[in-house]
């Protein structure tokens, strides 16, 4: 599945271009490797995203094609939250 539908089916990002524009911005990195919103993502991979000032590191569960919001979050595992120091 491309980078920037599973974003939106696991609502990790609430809409395709934004999820898009932000991987085009260098913002995500799939297992170390900035990704680009094209990029395929397969279970066990490890997305890491930067909001602003922070960073959250996820690891792909699960790829569905469709999904109910509540099982959503099923897609995916937090691994870690992180605030960047402002300089």
């Amino acid at each position: 599945m491309r980078l920037d539908k599973f974003l939106k089916v696991s609502r990790l990002i609430k809409r395709r271009t934004l999820a898009k524009e932000i991987s085009d911005q260098g913002r995500i990195a799939i297992n170390g490797v900035e990704a680009k919103a094209s990029t395929n993502v397969k279970v066990g991979d490890e997305l890491s995203i930067r909001f602003g000032q922070k960073v959250t590191k996820v690891r792909i569960d699960k790829i569905q094609e469709t999904t109910r919001k509540d099982d959503a979050a099923e897609m995916y595992t937090i691994v870690s939250e992180e605030r960047m120091n402002q300089e």
